[in-house]
């Protein structure tokens, strides 16, 4: 009997222990205590329930029309990331890339988009990163005072942070993008003219790397001597972003340094795009997003693949 109870108690100890974990999993460290080389990236919830009436903040819900329609923080305006690219150009000729320069202009223009305001974004973490590959645009774009709301709509919605449905209508802008800086951006003939120099690094789930062809990727499969991270291995349970040590522990861990270049793809650039920012925030300056991703380089038969 008394081995029994040593056992149940045991048992006991370790199911505490077990719940003990998963709730300091979801305690979130303030973005200030986090430790990240450049602290400039990420907003909490509660900064955005300050600013919510302030008029120098302009708030993008990511999300979509359909989500944004349902619910959404109220004065956010509602714009994709397909709204700036070009989904008209076929797979290997652009497809799903920035649109040029000018054109890029008149879809700022037209979203009140403009430097003279700290710009949020947000969307939902179990998505595609939409937030970032928003943000990672107007950064290029020079408008580097953009943010992403930490947590995303998941955290807004458990603070109980105020919603509406009434749509914001944005008043158009007169804001010219004077150029698009590319040192976030690795294109695909860079990439083979530097491979051996540079980390290639898949953002994409397991499925997806073993060969899966879910989203009409032209070829499954990932590129030739690539390393997996999955994006969302960059989210606390509470869609918030690990620490700067958990970020750090996790490249190690792939055999990744500070120093290192590395290219980041997933299928159209959407996901390796809010990784490239996590990775920048991080100290990780030499991050870049290949958007053109698996879209163009399994779109050319001449460039290796494997499974």
């Amino acid at each position: 009997m008394r081995y029994f109870f040593s056992f149940l108690f045991n048992i006991v100890c370790a199911m505490f222990m077990f719940l003990s974990s998963i709730a300091n999993a979801d305690s979130t460290l303030p973005i200030d205590t986090r430790g990240y080389a450049h602290n400039d990236l990420l907003v909490s919830v509660d900064w955005v329930k300050e600013n919510l009436n302030n008029d120098k903040v302009f708030l993008i819900d990511a999300r979509g029309d359909d989500a944004y329609g349902k619910e959404h923080i109220p004065g956010a305006i509602s714009a994709t990331w397909q709204a700036f690219s070009d989904l008209k150009a076929p797979k290997g000729k652009g497809f799903a890339m920035l649109l040029e320069q000018s054109a890029l202009t008149k879809k700022f223009q037209e979203f009140g988009i403009d430097d003279k305001k700290t710009i949020v974004l947000y969307a939902d973490p179990n998505g595609w990163g939409e937030d970032g590959r928003i943000v990672w645009m107007l950064r290029m774009a020079g408008l580097n005072n953009t943010k992403i709301l930490d947590g995303g709509w998941p955290a807004w919605k458990k603070a109980k942070g105020s919603t509406t449905t009434t749509k914001t209508t944005p008043t158009p802008s007169d804001f010219t993008i004077k150029t698009i800086n590319t040192d976030m951006l690795a294109t695909t003939d860079w990439i083979v003219a530097n491979r051996k120099e540079i980390i290639v690094l898949d953002t994409r789930s397991q499925k997806e790397w073993d060969g899966a062809t879910d989203y009409k990727e032209p070829r499954g499969g990932h590129i030739k001597d690539a390393i997996r991270i999955q994006w969302s291995d960059f989210f606390n349970i509470d869609s918030t972003i690990k620490t700067q040590t958990q970020i750090n522990d996790i490249m190690n861990k792939a055999g990744v340094k500070k120093s290192d270049t590395i290219a980041l793809y997933c299928t159209s650039g959407i996901r390796s795009a809010h990784m490239t920012l996590m990775l920048r925030m991080a100290g990780y300056a030499k991050a870049k997003n290949y958007a053109a991703s698996i879209n163009e380089w399994g779109a050319l038969s001449d460039l290796p693949m494997e499974k």
